[in-house]
């Protein structure tokens, strides 16, 4: 059976999911969870994602939540096909988990708070952004970025000279931080190692297959 991936097109949460995909060259098919008419808080959708939150996973029975986590799953899993996200070496393996964590306390939360206030508010709920909130989350946000240009002047990843998870992983949210009118992951004068970072990202053939929005996908290229 195919995995199948539960989410509406755009979600952030998804996106980075499907990237990994497509680096594997994994089908899947996805399924569109329709959260404008509360599909994810139904009794059927519960009893699989019991926070009532999107995405979760589907692989031929067994059942998935929480993007990290089907992040690691998938990578795992698939650590044969495409590049290998998952250092085993002891050493690289605890410099990935930094990495993870970094992504995980000091960017996704900031940047996310970044976007809904940013665009999601007003555009889908029809609620005025609280601009305080908006302020404070990019003042962070910057802050937390002038680390990682440090980091990333030591080498050209967060965990070292080679790609992983832990890099990847950030396109979810990063990718949608302009439209919030925060572009500092593309600051090429205050931050130049970050900005070739990002870039190298967004330049992947599994970005370009997915920044658009996630569907089922063969296996593949599709870029």
């Amino acid at each position: 059976m195919v995995l199948k991936l539960y989410s509406f097109p755009k979600s952030p949460n998804v996106t980075r999911i499907a990237v990994l995909l497509h680096e594997k060259k994994v089908p899947y098919d996805f399924v569109l969870v329709n959260t404008v008419e509360g599909e994810h808080k139904t009794p059927a959708y519960l009893a699989k994602h019991p926070f009532g939150q999107i995405p979760y996973m589907d692989d031929d029975g067994f059942i998935l939540y929480e993007s990290w986590a089907i992040a690691r799953y998938i990578c795992e899993k698939y650590r044969d096909q495409g590049p290998d996200l998952l250092p085993t070496d002891l050493q690289k393996r605890a410099l990935f988990e930094q990495a993870a964590s970094v992504e995980q306390t000091n960017f996704q939360p900031h940047a996310q708070a970044i976007v809904h206030e940013g665009f999601v508010k007003e555009l889908v709920y029809k609620q005025e952004p609280n601009k305080a909130r908006l302020e404070e989350a990019k003042k962070i946000l910057e802050a937390k970025l002038d680390v990682y240009e440090i980091i990333l002047s030591k080498h050209k990843y967060l965990a070292g000279d080679e790609i992983t998870l832990a890099d990847l992983i950030h396109l979810g949210w990063g990718a949608h931080l302009s439209r919030a009118g925060f572009n500092a992951l593309k600051d090429t004068v205050k931050r130049p190692n970050v900005a070739w970072w990002f870039n190298e990202l967004e330049s992947r053939p599994s970005w370009q297959a997915v920044k658009d929005g996630v569907r089922s996908y063969a296996g593949q290229d599709s870029v």
